[in-house]
């Protein structure tokens, strides 16, 4: 009796616990059927939802956790979906779906090399999967693209690197890492927006991210924005101290501003030597910096034009535009010393390409005198023929005038051949050109401001060069040379 008794309060306490498990299976298969409705409809979050109420159900169960490891999958939540696809395949080794999903979330971290092992898994277990074929290919096209990207950073090939990030990030959408390198290189190309955009984009879903912090301040600092940039470094640095790069670009960043504002500031002390020594050792800072690098080039090429260094200044100047061509002050810089040397032709260029930029009064009016310059250099220069300074006065040029004349007079040149003849002849005859027009108050402020001449009716192809000689020598039969020996003749007036 006493052993029947047992038995029974046996039976009583055993039943209701085997039903338990059966109405919790039940239930759950309930809640994973729901879920996969709510999957099939792309209502990934309700999906979710019933999947972990099937889990909550029964726990041990893998396919379970292999939904909602596809779930997350959906909602790009691929770090929690691994650590339900690595639970999927703990509580069944032979779950091939598992398996693939584990691989999968790997794959979308960038971890190629545990996504390789995870699909050979798959593979083992059922060697036709075409899937599992597939997404091993992937894996290892991903292996090689990190392979060629690495060998390609440090020869510095940025653009190809980017390419090979951007076909890794087909396959592995979620990696932070493949990301950052690209941003890095996007700076390095200075594609600063993309490159930011990037930063920002994983600093909105992790807002400590080192690396992410370095690329921001690198953008800054390749944007000339140092003080910002020094910022993100440091912020970096905190969340890594052993950020190398950071730590590097945060050291370069503070010695550039500090070289650059010593040399601005001896440049307004008048001291140009030390500017520009102060300007040459900011350049060897960080070649990398084209923007900076592109000031310091212009704020030297200054200093050289203080120094009338004028072909260095040039120099420096197309160097800036080099590393930055929309910076305007440059080509101002540049063209400015173009005018100093009478390079006329290229201060146009220069100055036609500020105006096109940036259409003000101001450099209007600068390609303007520059096109004067130009157009009046195309013409003789008869300063230069009769040996004169611009600014010459009245009676210098008359002077020169008497020197040139009696130089070039065809009489003077009567026993050289007939090619020396012809020579000197030209010679004097622009003499008389050049004298007829800057003797003549309105013609030379006509000429000065570089009008053309023929507008006032006078063809200088008519003159007669020997009248104008006749008329300053005092009239015809006014003068005669001489011969006084081999070569040399004297001239006397009548």
């Amino acid at each position: 009796m006493a052993a029947a008794a047992e038995c029974d309060v046996v039976m009583a306490a055993t039943e209701p616990e085997l039903l338990d498990d059966e109405e919790a299976k039940r239930e759950a298969e309930s809640f994973k059927e729901q879920g996969n409705a709510y999957y099939a409809k792309k209502d990934y979050n309700e999906a979710y939802n019933y999947y972990t109420k099937a889990i909550d159900m029964c726990p041990k169960n893998a396919s379970y956790y292999g939904n909602r490891a596809a779930t997350l999958m959906m909602l790009g939540k691929f770090r929690e979906a691994l650590g339900d696809a690595q639970q999927s395949v703990r509580l069944d080794d032979s779950f091939v779906r598992g398996h693939l999903r584990e691989g999968k979330c790997h794959l979308s971290l960038g971890n190629a090399m545990a996504a390789c092992r995870s699909f050979q898994r798959a593979l083992e277990l059922d060697h036709r999967n075409a899937q599992a074929q597939q997404e091993f290919k992937n894996a290892n096209a991903v292996l090689e693209y990190e392979k060629i990207a690495e060998t390609d950073f440090e020869k510095r090939d940025f653009r190809k690197v980017v390419f090979c990030m951007d076909r890794a990030l087909e396959y592995a959408p979620a990696c932070h890492r493949f990301k950052i390198l690209k941003a890095e290189c996007l700076a390095m190309l200075g594609r600063y927006p993309e490159a930011q955009s990037v930063a920002s984009d994983i600093l909105r879903m992790d807002s400590t991210n080192a690396d992410a912090l370095y690329v921001r301040g690198l953008c800054l600092y390749y944007e000339d924005c140092i003080e910002k940039a020094v910022q993100f470094f440091v912020q970096a640095l905190r969340m890594a101290p052993d950020h190398e790069k950071a730590c590097v670009a945060c050291r370069n960043a503070k010695a550039l501003k500090a070289k650059k504002e010593d040399g601005n500031k001896a440049f307004k002390e008048g001291n140009y030597k030390l500017a520009y020594e102060l300007y040459t050792e900011a350049l060897g800072i960080d070649p990398n910096n084209r923007k900076t690098n592109a000031k310091l080039y212009c704020n030297r090429g200054t200093v050289n034009s203080k120094l009338r260094k004028l072909d260095d200044a040039i120099e420096d100047c197309t160097n800036a535009v080099k590393l930055d061509d929309t910076y305007i002050k440059a080509y101002l810089r540049r063209a400015q010393c173009y005018m100093d040397t009478e390079q006329y032709e290229e201060a146009v260029r220069d100055y036609e390409k500020v105006y096109q930029t940036e259409k003000t009064k101001e450099h209007k009016q600068l390609l303007k005198n520059a096109q004067l310059e130009l157009k009046k250099s195309k013409r003789k220069d008869y300063y230069k023929i009769l040996g004169v300074d611009k600014n010459a006065s009245e009676d210098e040029i008359k002077k020169a005038y008497r020197k040139r004349a009696l130089m070039h007079h065809p009489d003077r040149h009567s026993g050289a051949s007939a090619e020396v003849q012809k020579e000197e002849e030209k010679k004097f005859k622009e003499v008389g050109e050049a004298f007829t027009i800057l003797s003549d108050p309105k013609k030379k402020t006509r000429y000065d401001s570089g009008q053309d001449l023929d507008e006032e009716g006078m063809n200088m192809g008519d003159f007669d060069a020997n009248n104008i000689f006749k008329a300053f020598f005092g009239g015809p039969g006014g003068f005669s040379f001489e011969a006084s020996g081999p070569g040399n003749f004297f001239f006397q007036f009548g």
